[in-house]
């Protein structure tokens, strides 16, 4: 009995302790000195560093101050061929207005290396519907070089989830389709986060993205697995930073336009 009345007593003791001790501890996000409350007004104001001013665009989807204009229907200067970098971009530029594919020149790069980006793009298929599937209006962004947002008519055409438009190739496919019909722009609005890595080269954060089709959400920060693939399973092989914003050549004749990037 008194056995019982002795450990009663010290765990009572302990109990009283542990309370005191949790009474003493800073709250959690309580500035320093702060302790305990009650806290002011101003203790949870941030003032610096002050926030940059930009100057945001007049119409939407036009770029906001600053923006990097990536193309804009005049020129093609901020791009390169993929396979020969010393080369000028192979695809033309039509009515002063959008870029378009020109099949079997290949893939078009930036000269510019991006990270963390936000991105607006605005593309269209073909005008000439010439098959379905994953052969209907084919292309891709991708990202750092690496990692492919699709392009496709995805209009009453069928193919696999993760391979229609709005989907990360191969990985995850979008929320919706919010496709429009066919001859409208289609607009792409992207926030990506780009992979980090340990001083191993192991992966350490893969890359994030969020994608608005056409002002639908398709993408909710998804986790992007690795590199794109058309075969295997995604996986970071190797470590790297920026890279390029690259556009495909997938043998279609689409068209893209007003294409700028904000760095994060």
């Amino acid at each position: 009995m008194k056995s019982k009345k002795i450990t009663t007593y010290f765990l009572t003791i302990a109990l009283f302790s542990a309370t005191v001790a949790m009474a003493q501890h800073d709250y959690v996000n309580t500035p320093p000195a702060v302790n305990p409350m009650p806290m002011k007004p101003e203790m949870t104001e941030i003032w610096e560093p002050e926030v940059k001013v930009i100057t945001p665009a007049k119409k939407i989807g036009d770029a906001p101050s600053d923006a990097i204009i990536l193309f804009d229907g005049k020129n093609l200067d901020q791009w390169v061929d993929q396979k020969d970098t010393s080369k000028p971009a192979g695809w033309k530029i039509v009515d002063k207005d959008y870029m378009e594919v020109v099949p079997g020149s290949g893939a078009i790069q930036t000269k510019m290396a991006f990270g963390d980006c936000q991105m607006h793009i605005e593309w269209s298929a073909p005008d000439v519907v010439l098959d379905g599937g994953q052969w209907r209006g084919n292309s891709g962004v991708f990202f750092q070089n690496r990692y492919e947002l699709q392009v496709l008519d995805s209009y009453n055409n069928r193919t696999y989830s993760n391979g229609q438009a709005g989907s990360i190739y191969k990985d995850h496919p979008p929320l919706v389709n919010a496709m429009k019909t066919p001859l409208e722009w289609n607009t792409y609005d992207v926030v990506y986060t780009a992979p980090r890595f340990k001083e191993n080269g192991l992966i350490d954060a893969p890359a994030t993205i969020t994608v608005f089709l056409n002002g639908v959400l398709v993408q909710n920060n998804a986790t992007i697995n690795g590199l794109t693939l058309y075969i295997g399973l995604h996986n970071y092989p190797s470590p790297h930073g920026e890279d390029v914003i690259a556009l495909q050549d997938h043998g279609c004749k689409n068209q893209f336009r007003n294409i700028w990037i904000r760095r994060l």
